[in-house]
Formats: structure tokens, C-alpha cells, sequence
């Protein structure tokens, strides 16, 4: 399979060009010439596959021309190497929790992936790469794990400063090794622009190699399309009307979940979900795009004002009645947040995060009326990411994971950075 940019789709690569790049040269994201649907011996026996197994079918028709797939199954072991669980909140509602990797977020899925991927490419061609990530919170800290002493990478990851949660902070901080962290003085939109102009930058993207590991990389991207397989083949029996809802910022997830759908996973229609940096929400009530600056929230991890991959979605999308056909948007406030967290924890024993409570508000939005539908909204990360953001008298309710426990105690090591373009680029021209 051949993958192309969404800007000029004439310029064919290759799996190991396109992750390798990142970025396309014109700017454009890369995707894939087909999406192809999986196979009736999948459907089969897709129930009683082993998470490996079941890894390597989906992700092979993408990547065997550059990775054989007695490798992919190594590289995917790691992946999948946690549970997925789905567990029942109330009614016909389940939460998908996809929080129990290595550093309590769904980006553990992804991130490893995609340093398994570059490991092994730069194993087989004895070079480094300088991998740039901008992270508005737990992309950073599952990124600074998956690539921690992994050989022939070096990872600089950018947030901004006060804008994460301090755990969130101390899991991307505090690794040292192959590992830098810059704190930037803006937003994480003001860290999205930084890398994407560093990737523009011919001189530079050659000299340090540089590539990406934001959901703008399809080796990011790819694999988050398998918590979805994983997740929603525990419903028994699978329904006919399934909703799924996506707390979103970048929107890779739900591009991922998109990607699911087309190769076959029958889900009806999912939910757009967002906190108050809702652009695609308000594009999808007046069919205008207009990004902007993000606001900061309580669900900090979705404050983007631009989402990268809303171009994979225009893409896959074309036309305003396929996005409305395939998803309907919902925003809401910090206030009706908190609000709902605690009510739902009262309710039904089950406490949320800030943002799996804004998936959770999206089903209770678009379900209304559907007694027949079933929902599921994915929960991004541990609660105890966010501790400070719950509500006081819930702070008793929240148990601190030991592995975060540990970070907690570690001391953070990051070096400020300006917004400006050129002090980055200085920054990254003394590492050549």
C-alpha cells in the first residue's frame, strides 16, 4: 500500500517515507491510498483472537510491504500488552477504558507503536532521528515512554507552560536519558505551529532527520484504530444501533475510529465530543471551519484550537453531509463538566475524568429518544491524572496508580522556551 498527502495526492510513498517524514513536504497529512475492509475469515474469528493476533490483521495491510509481519508481531507486542476494558456505567451506556498502559492514557497505544516502528527502522538503517512531539498533556508522557531508551532516537517534546496537569507534567519531565523537555511560554497550538514549521524547514528536517510524533504521523495514527476492535467486540451480543463517543482535541482518535468503521467495525455513528474549544462541534451546526485560538479548560488535553487532523477528516469526509452522516458534534462547558463528573459518580459508582465525563455528556446528548441504541464512550485517561480538577468531595474517590505515584515524587527537568520561531529554530540548529 501507498500513502500520499492530502494536499497533493499525485506523490506516492511508502509506509517507511511517510512515518519517517511525518509532515508531507507541502505541509498535508499523509493517508492511505485504500482503506481496505478486512476479510469474512477475520469477522470470523475476530472474537477469539489474541490482542497480538488480532493487532497484526488489522495493521498489516498497511505496513507488510516495509514490515513483515513475523516482525510486526514483535512490534506489536508491547502495544496491546494492557487490558482494554469495557465497563458497564449505567443502562445501555459502557465507557471503553483505555487507561491502563503504562501511563494511565490512551496514548500509550499509539506512542508505542510508533517507537517500536522507528526503533526498528533505525536499526536497519544505523541512523538517529530527532523526533518532535507537541503535547497538551498526555501525548508527551506516553511518547517520553514509549521512546525512553529506545536506540537511534532522541525525542524533544513541547508543551506549554501551565498548560498540563502536574502529573502530567512530571510523566514528560522526568525521564531524562534520550528524552528533552521543553516548556514553552503559550499554548499548545503555539507548540503544534513550532514542530510543523520545523518540519517545513528543509535544512533542518534534514540535518536531524527530523520526524514526528503527534497523531499527524500515521504510526500514531494507525494503531489507535485498534482499542476499538479490542474494546467493542466484548459487546455481547453486538448491537444493531451503536453509538460511539469521542472526547476530542486533534481529533486523531476519532479519525482512528473512522478508519475502524471503513475496514469493517459496524458502528452506527460517532459523537464529536469537545470542551469549549469546539470547532468542529460549530462547524458541524453551520458548516463553517474556522479555527482559533484555543481556550484553556478543565479537560486540558482537548484545549486545540486548530486540529491537525481535521485535514485527514476533510479528506476521508468530502462533503458537509458525509461529516454530518458519519458524526454529530457536542461542546461542553467546564461548569456542566464538574457538574456531570460528580453526579455521575454519585449515581452509578463510576468515576470518570474530565475528559471521558465530556464523551459520556456527548452520548447522553445524542441519545435521548434511542432507547434501542447502545453508547460507548472512550475514557482517555486515570482520574488520578487530574486529581486537582475533581471536585472536592469526590478527592477521596480517586486512587493514585503506584507507577504514577512514582513520577510524582521525581524531579522536573525542562528547559524554557520562547514561542518565537527563530529561538526554536536556534534551539535546534546547536544540536546538529
Amino acid at each position: 500500500m501507498k500513502f500520499y498527502s492530502t494536499r497533493s495526492p499525485e506523490n506516492l510513498v511508502s509506509f517507511r517515507e511517510a512515518v519517517l517524514q511525518g509532515l508531507a513536504p507541502d505541509g498535508g497529512l499523509y493517508v492511505p491510498t485504500e482503506i481496505p475492509a478486512l476479510p469474512n475469515s477475520f469477522w470470523a474469528q475476530w472474537k477469539d483472537l489474541s490482542a497480538e493476533e488480532l493487532a497484526v490483521q488489522v495493521l498489516a495491510p498497511f505496513v507488510k510491504e516495509d514490515i513483515p509481519e513475523s516482525e510486526l508481531a514483535e512490534l506489536v507486542k508491547p502495544v496491546v500488552s494492557f487490558p482494554f476494558p469495557l465497563v458497564h456505567v449505567r443502562g445501555q451506556v459502557h465507557s471503553l477504558e483505555l487507561f491502563h498502559g503504562p501511563t494511565l492514557a490512551f496514548k500509550d497505544v499509539g506512542a508505542t507503536f510508533l517507537a517500536q516502528t522507528l526503533g526498528y527502522f533505525a536499526r536497519q538503517q544505523a541512523q538517529e532521528y530527532t523526533v518532535l512531539v507537541a503535547t497538551s498533556g498526555d501525548t508527551g508522557g506516553a511518547v517520553a515512554n514509549g521512546f525512553f531508551g529506545v536506540e537511534g532516537t532522541r525525542v524533544i517534546i513541547l508543551y506549554p507552560s501551565g498548560g498540563v496537569s502536574p502529573s502530567q507534567e512530571k510523566q514528560l519531565t522526568t525521564y531524562g536519558g534520550n528524552i528533552t523537555a521543553l516548556e514553552v511560554d503559550g499554548t499548545f497550538d503555539d507548540c503544534q505551529a513550532l514542530v510543523k514549521k520545523a518540519f517545513l524547514d528543509a535544512e533542518l528536517k534534514s540535518d536531524l532527520s527530523l520526524t514526528s510524533a503527534n497523531s499527524i504521523n500515521l504510526a500514531r495514527l494507525l494503531p489507535q484504530s485498534l482499542y476499538y476492535f479490542l474494546g467493542l467486540r466484548q459487546l455481547t451480543p453486538f448491537p444493531e444501533k451503536l453509538w460511539v463517543s469521542v472526547p476530542s482535541g486533534n481529533f486523531g482518535n476519532l479519525t482512528a475510529g473512522l478508519y475502524a468503521k471503513r475496514m469493517g467495525l459496524p458502528i452506527s455513528k460517532f459523537v464529536a465530543a469537545t470542551n469549549a474549544n469546539n470547532v468542529v462541534p460549530d462547524f458541524l451546526r453551520t458548516k463553517e471551519y474556522t479555527p482559533r485560538p484555543s481556550v484553556a479548560t478543565v479537560s486540558n488535553a482537548m484545549d486545540v484550537g486548530a486540529p491537525s487532523n481535521f485535514e485527514r477528516l476533510q479528506h476521508l469526509l468530502p462533503t458537509f453531509e458525509d461529516f454530518t452522516e458519519a458524526m454529530e458534534g457536542a461542546d461542553f462547558s467546564d461548569f456542566m463538566t464538574l457538574r456531570v463528573l460528580e453526579t455521575l459518580y454519585q449515581r452509578s459508582d463510576y468515576l470518570a475524568d474530565p475528559h471521558g465525563v465530556i464523551g459520556y455528556l456527548g452520548l447522553r446528548q445524542v441519545m435521548v429518544g434511542e432507547p434501542e441504541a447502545v453508547g460507548v464512550f472512550l475514557e482517555t485517561a486515570h482520574p488520578a491524572k487530574f486529581q486537582e480538577r475533581i471536585p472536592e468531595d469526590l478527592q477521596e474517590a480517586v486512587e493514585i496508580p503506584e507507577r504514577l505515584s512514582a513520577f510524582l515524587e521525581r524531579e522536573k527537568v525542562a528547559t524554557p522556551m520562547s514561542k518565537n520561531w527563530e529561538a526554536f529554530r536556534a534551539y535546534l540548529e546547536a544540536l546538529k
